[in-house]
């Protein structure tokens, strides 16, 4: 099912109604027409698809159009970005695209928009919500922006920064009010980082018959069960939680800021108000061992985590992470296309590369079984029909995307 990429329905929200738009997105099997000239072609990207964002800005350019790149991966490597476009869109893009769009009308592209000040949360627009060629609209909602946490892996930093903003709630709550869709999610880096805030919002929620599915950080979620009942209130079906290691010692050595010894705890709370969790885990850190992955997968099933989904520590450029990395001689390749979560691109301090993949893949393999699915489905305490299909839904989903990613 094709959707609007929500960077792009948020450019196109910004976009002047006289220019016309065609979208195509690779991921979804879409075919790029080369024999078709176009004014301006704007793409963006993410580090693991920068040498084909890359390739298709090459050929455009030798076909006369002008072309633009934007997303994660440009702005961290904007030098090397400008090497294939004409521009390069640097952070958030809210007030940098209508500029760049009057300024190629003007015939004076610039070659970079730098956003050099976080973006005011009162002008960040609702993302357009019609359908584009067979695309259908977007159903996901931005309510903040920014994370003030500083985990040396995350890449957000280099689009939306470390300064939190707060969308006014009465904007968020229209926006959620006109999706046609009852399920939809909130893309935010965490829901947790201003409770109050949060609390406000799920308060102003109830009634509204909407379900979604909100990222929040496991040691907040642990001081605060008020929020947990207002979240299931409001209509919360899933948090995603970012557990990423259950070594203290790993997390410390990333500034992750989660405190181990709250888990188990926090998981429980979550559960007994029927709120299902999707537990996001790493592997590579530089106090992981072999022992790690086993102690890892005896403890999800420990928890009963209604889904959980693995992947490889990757040192994205721009983060502190890759700096370290780099620094110290441990980055195996600088060929973005294998910065996909599943390769490993650096050294490992406890084991080899090879282990590294290898075991990651056991651990998700082992948990995407068909036999454990079916245990995790029939273990469904407090979820009403509805969480049940989800529950359902998410795990056959995620096995479909982990076994691709792993090759098992």
């Amino acid at each position: 099912m094709k959707k609007v990429p929500f960077t792009f329905a948020q450019l196109i929200a910004l976009t002047p109604n006289h220019h016309q738009i065609h979208i195509v997105d690779e991921r979804y099997g879409d075919k790029i027409d080369f024999t078709k000239k176009y004014d301006l072609v704007a793409i963006t990207s993410l580090t693991m698809h920068a040498p084909r964002a890359y390739q298709v800005a090459d050929v455009f350019r030798k076909l006369g159009s002008s072309t633009v790149l934007g997303g994660y991966h440009p702005s961290a490597m904007p030098e090397e970005a400008k090497q294939h476009a004409d521009s390069v869109v640097i952070g958030e893009a809210e007030l940098t695209w209508p500029q760049l769009l009057k300024d190629f009308e003007n015939g004076k592209l610039k070659p970079f928009y730098r956003q050099n000040r976080p973006v005011d949360p009162k002008l960040i627009p609702a993302p357009y919500r019609g359908k584009v060629q067979d695309y259908l609209p977007v159903q996901d909602v931005q309510a903040t922006r920014g994370c003030p946490y500083r985990c040396e892996f995350c890449a957000i930093q280099n689009v939306e920064g470390h300064y939190y903003r707060k969308r006014p709630i009465e904007h968020v709550i229209e926006e959620i009010k006109s999706l046609k869709s009852k399920f939809f999610a909130f893309c935010d880096p965490s829901l947790t980082i201003d409770v109050e805030y949060t609390k406000s919002l799920f308060r102003q929620m109830k009634g509204l018959g909407k379900r979604f599915g909100c990222h929040g950080n496991i040691n907040i979620l642990y001081e605060n069960e008020e929020l947990i009942k207002l979240s299931k209130e409001a209509g919360c079906h899933v948090w995603y939680i970012g557990f990423e290691s259950i070594s203290q010692k790993s997390l410390d050595s990333v500034k992750k800021a989660n405190k181990v010894k709250n888990y188990a705890e926090t998981i429980k709370k979550i559960r007994k108000h029927g709120i299902m969790i999707k537990g996001l885990f790493m592997f590579g850190f530089d106090y992981d061992t072999l022992d790690s992955f086993r102690e890892t997968f005896k403890a999800i099933k420990q928890w009963k985590l209604d889904i959980a989904y693995f992947s490889v520590l990757t040192p994205f450029p721009g983060t502190p992470l890759f700096k370290r990395l780099d620094e110290e001689g441990r980055i195996i390749t600088k060929d973005w296309s294998q910065y996909t979560f599943n390769n490993v691109v650096f050294q490992p301090k406890n084991m080899s590369r090879e282990e590294l993949f290898n075991k990651t893949c056991e651990v998700a393999k082992a948990y995407y079984s068909f036999f454990n699915i079916s245990r995790r489905i029939a273990d469904n305490e407090k979820l009403d029909f509805s969480r049940f299909k989800t529950k359902l839904w998410l795990n056959l989903i995620d096995r479909v995307s982990i076994k691709d990613e792993f090759r098992f």
